[in-house]
């Protein structure tokens, strides 16, 4: 017996059936969506002005982008150390290695907004 398995897109918007997924990436991250023929065009009007002054890197994969943004984010030796020795002093507990949790490193950056706002 035959078995046929249907996909239908939905638009991540407005909820009607999509007709593609579009694909677009921002600041290292790949992003798909998939829209009407309409959405899509809005989307495409949107990117246009800001692709054509911009410089075209090369077709990022998914795979490529994580890497990208691996190698972006990852913090210095220095400001590791930094972030550490500021979160004991403010009572955060912290490892000696590893990842510093986003939530510390938020609280790290803001308390470093604010010493700048004052001086």
């Amino acid at each position: 017996m035959a078995q046929v398995t249907k996909v239908e897109l939905i638009d991540d918007l407005s909820g009607d059936k999509a007709d593609e997924t579009v694909t677009f990436s921002l600041d290292g991250v790949v992003f798909d969506i998939d829209l009407t023929a309409n959405n899509a065009g809005i989307l495409r009007d949107i990117f246009e002005d800001y692709a054509n002054a911009g410089r075209k890197v090369s077709k990022l994969t998914a795979s490529s982008a994580r890497r990208n943004t691996t190698v972006s984010t990852r913090q210095s030796r220095d400001q590791t150390a930094a972030i550490r020795a500021w979160a004991r002093e403010a009572g955060h507990v912290v490892s000696d290695r590893g990842r510093i949790s986003a939530t510390v490193t938020a609280a790290f950056q803001e308390a470093n907004r604010s010493l700048a706002a004052v001086g």
